[in-house]
């Protein structure tokens, strides 16, 4: 009988209890929804167990350290950090973690990162959508998160949270009353997270950090759907020199997480190769059982499969 190939799920969340004292009700979460957040041990075993995930790669969910001024947000990065390295330190053989950064503080959140890796043998760190006064991550002032995530060659996940309330305003004020989740999973976050990628590639960091890897989720945020346009786009005349779709290819991991479609699967897979796809599931805002459920019915040939399972996330996480 063909071994079972492991299953690693990247984009698997929590929340830690002093980092969510920060935010006010309007990130309230249901009471079952937050239990299972709240829980790094028998209730998150079990239900990856049902799946038949092995290994959960522990992230902090949005809002986070983003959302919280420098001062703050430094001392309590190390806690919660701390915290989740204990949880994981728990239950080794089935949880990992990336580590939450204080960005709005970039050289602390670059020494946290040090730290999270060398110390706590944190796999990488997660980054959640816009700071704290709006600035996307590109913005210079957070390069010193980039170099040392290549200097220590550990990738850092691009994760979505809501757009800026002048978004919000301008683009889905008119529908978000009877579908709330238009300016966030639904597709807020797609542009949102999509629109940070894009500015990444242009702003020269790989080339400044030609080592740095990012990791986006939901099947790459759509761009591998508009990889070829995109790129075509800014090579015509009047565009300074660049080669959006080499640099896309060739930092860029992405996940299956919330997104769990077989032609998005298949067109990403042919616009980046099968060694950048990750399984991922999104618990436990999207239940595992649906996630693993697909896989199993992809046409995909057992090394392929096994490659998306775990195999590519063993490479680039160092299990």
């Amino acid at each position: 009988m063909a071994k079972k190939p492991r299953v690693v799920a990247l984009e698997e969340h929590y929340w830690d209890a002093e980092v969510a004292t920060h935010f006010d009700g309007a990130e309230a979460r249901s009471p079952k929804l937050r239990a299972k957040l709240d829980d790094l041990g028998a209730l998150r075993i079990k239900e990856m167990d049902e799946a038949g995930i092995d290994i959960q790669v522990i992230s902090h969910g949005a809002p986070a350290m983003q959302r919280i001024d420098a001062v703050t947000s430094v001392p309590l990065a190390k806690r919660a950090n701390d915290r989740l390295a204990a949880g994981v330190a728990s239950h080794p053989d089935r949880f990992a973690a990336f580590a939450n950064l204080p960005i709005n503080d970039p050289k602390a959140a670059a020494d946290e990162l040090e730290r999270a890796v060398t110390k706590l043998g944190m796999k990488g760190a997660m980054v959640h959508g816009l700071n704290q006064e709006g600035l996307f991550i590109d913005d210079k002032r957070f390069w010193p998160i980039f170099e040392r995530a290549s200097k220590l060659d550990v990738p850092i996940y691009l994760h979505p949270a809501v757009p800026s309330p002048a978004v919000v305003n301008a683009y889905y004020k008119d529908y978000i009353k009877d579908y709330p989740n238009i300016a966030t999973s639904a597709w807020g976050y797609t542009v949102e997270t999509a629109t940070q990628t894009i500015r990444l590639v242009l702003s020269g960091v790989f080339d400044a950090y030609p080592g740095l890897k990012i990791i986006t989720g939901h099947m790459g945020e759509s761009i591998p759907f508009s990889l070829w346009r995109i790129n075509q786009s800014l090579s015509r005349g009047g565009n300074k020199p660049n080669n959006f779709r080499d640099v896309f290819c060739e930092h860029f991991w992405i996940t299956t997480s919330g997104n769990f479609s077989t032609p998005a699967l298949i067109c990403s897979m042919m616009e980046m190769g099968v060694d950048r796809i990750l399984f991922s599931v999104d618990w436990p805002f999207v239940d595992n059982p649906p996630g693993t459920d697909w896989m199993k019915q992809v046409p995909l040939g057992k090394e392929d499969m096994a490659k998306i399972y775990g195999e590519n996330a063993a490479r680039l996480l160092k299990l």
